[in-house]
């Protein structure tokens, strides 16, 4: 019989050391993966803005000396990150494989122009900038428009800024909350225990000596909870570099070995301070409170 009840206490304490595996499991790597986001949010928004495209369109009567002169000078520049010329021919072909059909044929002559098309830098792609960098460039005599997405540009700077600002709100609301469902969670595993707690009192252990074995075992939950999220996000960092490659999630080498770091010692100092506070609180309350 009593065999068989403690059979009945190990498999309940087994089973509640795995819930609160799994919780911290689960918070970690949520905390994670947010944390993930916000390291790589300028990466990805960079990444967006060096696909606005400034096109440089260029008279017929441009001299090719002149025309190589500018694809040097805007190959040099500071805010060119490619300059890729593209000559009416080629132009006259993409439109004829967007279209399907050759719009000569009804024109009789190839009415576009040879240009340049510029992928500027992200830190580049504002209003102001933009607009410098096309007033500068118009001073050219052969060069008769430049265009570019103005509206674009504008909303995607808008939406970066309230999207980055709603990131930091939310990772900090989310960080709160993981703290609490951790906290949550040590509670009732300690609460299991408090009339052990109260019994070992009562015979005369000190509140240290009581506390060290549940700290401890929290810790070593915390341990495993914070490996489980670490190798979750590993998969999932690992996931996304290979399906967008041209992010390169895994070239800032430091931050995310700093992010995983601070993921195992979060989940570490969340269960030694909350398991602390949950059994300093038993071993403060009387006997007869600990049925409430």
């Amino acid at each position: 019989m009593a065999s068989s009840f403690d059979k009945y206490q190990k498999r309940k304490l087994i089973s509640s050391y795995v819930s609160v595996v799994i919780s911290i499991a689960l918070v970690l790597f949520l905390l994670g993966c947010l944390g993930l986001l916000v390291i790589n949010s300028k990466k990805v928004a960079d990444h967006f803005k060096e696909q606005v495209v400034m096109t440089i369109y260029l008279n017929d009567t441009a001299k090719e000396v002149e025309v190589n002169q500018l694809k040097k000078t805007l190959a040099m520049a500071d805010y060119s990150k490619e300059a890729v010329y593209v000559s009416k021919e080629e132009a006259a072909e993409l439109m004829k494989t967007e279209t399907g059909e050759d719009f000569m044929d009804f024109v009789g002559y190839n009415p576009l122009q040879n240009s340049i098309d510029v992928y500027l830098k992200a830190d580049y792609v504002t209003t102001e900038k933009l607009s410098e960098i096309s007033d500068d460039l118009s001073n050219k005599s052969f060069i008769e428009e430049i265009r570019y997405d103005n509206d674009l540009v504008e909303l995607m700077n808008d939406n970066v800024n309230k999207i980055s600002f709603w990131v930091l709100i939310i990772s900090g609301l989310f960080t709160l909350i993981a703290v609490l469902l951790i906290n949550s969670s040590i509670r009732l595993a300690v609460y299991s225990k408090r009339f052990i707690i109260k019994t070992m009192q009562m015979v005369g252990a000190t509140k240290s000596f009581i506390r060290k074995p549940f700290v401890w075992k929290s810790i070593q939950l915390g341990i495993i909870g914070a490996v489980v999220a670490l190798i979750g996000m590993a998969i999932v960092l690992y996931y996304l570099d290979r399906t967008f490659p041209e992010l390169e999630l895994l070239r800032n080498t430091v931050m995310i070995i700093g992010l995983f770091a601070g993921v195992f010692v979060l989940g570490i100092v969340i269960t030694w301070i909350s398991t602390f506070i949950a059994t300093q609180r038993f071993l403060n309350l009387k006997t007869d409170q600990l049925y409430y």
